[in-house]
């Protein structure tokens, strides 16, 4: 969760400081948003943290993908493998 009062920062106090921020980033596990003019800019968050994220989003990617193949399989948007080899075997003149 975004502490307004602490993650969100300006640039240049990033910069002042950094070795203080990536202490923080590494303690707290929270993104810190860095402002410039006072409009968000960018996010920095720890590797760690990063990481996690980047995982969490490939799993929600292979989840995705499996319910929609349970949809086309309920639908009947599907054909037997028997089918597709045997079209892929004709179009490319492939002998058994």
């Amino acid at each position: 969760m975004l502490d307004i009062s602490k993650d969100i920062q300006s640039l240049t106090a990033f910069r002042r400081k950094p070795a203080q921020f990536m202490k923080r980033l590494k303690k707290t596990k929270r993104p810190v948003v860095l402002t410039i003019n006072g409009k968000a800019a960018a996010i920095v968050q720890d590797a760690e943290s990063y990481q996690r994220l980047l995982d969490i989003a490939a799993k929600a990617d292979v989840l995705e993908a499996i319910r929609q193949g349970m949809d086309d399989i309920a639908h009947g948007r599907t054909k037997p493998a028997r089918e597709v080899f045997a079209w892929l075997r004709k179009k490319y003149g492939i002998r058994h």
